[in-house]
């Protein structure tokens, strides 16, 4: 199976200060692991190109638009938690065009499936702003982007421990994104009760199954067995998007899981057993996950399951 990822230097420029959790070490962390695979140099290494800026509106609004661009070359913060620095304009530009240049060697057969090891990450960035680490919405515009492709169906699956809040409200009334989210709960950002489930034509397109602290594997398993899998193989999508966040794992400082990294490759074959049911592609995003040594371990199984 012809796996591709897509990785920039650019992503390691990306400062976030000195204490900051989602730092450069992180991808450096997970590239060290993954170059001691015996598979590693048979992946397909896809340089991404920069984000063109009238796709950020496929899912975020102009004042959004805005505000990014006047990021480029400074150094400040969207939040407490989101800052950006000199290239983080740059960084988040990749990131976010890192999905569309994965769809694009989908649809030409130049790749089967594709993982994006990219930063920021994006999950929570809402169609009004940057949050939470994110500064565009990485998987949203990747599936922005095929709807405007003609695909007609993209099922996204969120098991980072924090909730996608803006994946959910960025298509929270769209019937043709089915979004899916495990997390821990309540928990940051205090989003994701069973009771949001969508509105309008998106109502019942949204999946949500907040997860107790102390969730293993035996919870998630049962979830993904009686519940995710069987949502996807009725919604028949084209493409599945995966945010992929690492930090259930039980050794994650930000997080109260106790997921162990057995536990990513198995999520990974269930999922993998279902797209190849319905014959739907596979990407997956690097979204959370702050033990280095946990994180690099858990990408490895992830992508060991999808490398075949």
């Amino acid at each position: 199976m012809k796996l591709g990822y897509a990785y920039d230097d650019t992503f390691l420029l990306h400062d976030t200060g000195t204490f900051h959790p989602e730092s450069p070490q992180r991808l450096e962390s997970i590239l060290n692991r993954l170059h001691k695979t015996s598979y590693f140099k048979d992946m397909f290494w896809i340089k991404p190109n920069k984000l063109p800026l009238e796709l950020i509106e496929s899912v975020h609004n102009n004042r959004h638009r805005e505000r990014f661009s006047v990021i480029q070359g400074k150094r400040g913060s969207f939040d407490g938690d989101t800052p950006y620095s000199e290239s983080s304009f740059d960084a988040a530009l990749l990131a976010a065009g890192s999905g569309v240049d994965l769809v694009n060697k989908i649809r030409s057969n130049e790749i089967e499936s594709g993982i994006a090891l990219v930063r920021p990450p994006g999950h929570h960035a809402e169609t009004g702003r940057s949050m939470g680490f994110c500064l565009l919405n990485n998987i949203a515009i990747t599936a922005g982007y095929l709807l405007t492709q003609g695909v007609e169906r993209v099922y996204i699956l969120d098991w980072d421990v924090h909730h996608g809040n803006g994946t959910q409200e960025i298509f929270y009334d769209s019937n043709k994104v089915f979004f899916t989210s495990l997390h821990q709960y309540p928990y940051y950002p205090g989003t994701g009760s069973v009771h949001e489930r969508g509105e309008g034509k998106g109502e019942n397109f949204t999946l949500n199954i907040p997860l107790p602290m102390g969730s293993g594997d035996k919870e998630y398993l049962h979830y993904f067995q009686e519940t995710v899998v069987p949502s996807m193989l009725d919604f028949q999508p084209e493409f599945v998007l995966i945010s992929a966040g690492f930090d259930g794992h039980r050794r994650d400082p930000l997080a109260g899981m106790n997921l162990s990294t057995n536990a990513f490759a198995e999520f990974t074959r269930l999922i993998l057993s279902a797209t190849k049911q319905i014959d739907a592609k596979t990407i997956s995003f690097l979204e959370g996950g702050y033990d280095l040594d946990a994180l690099a371990e858990s990408v490895e199984a992830h992508v060991a399951v999808l490398a075949g």
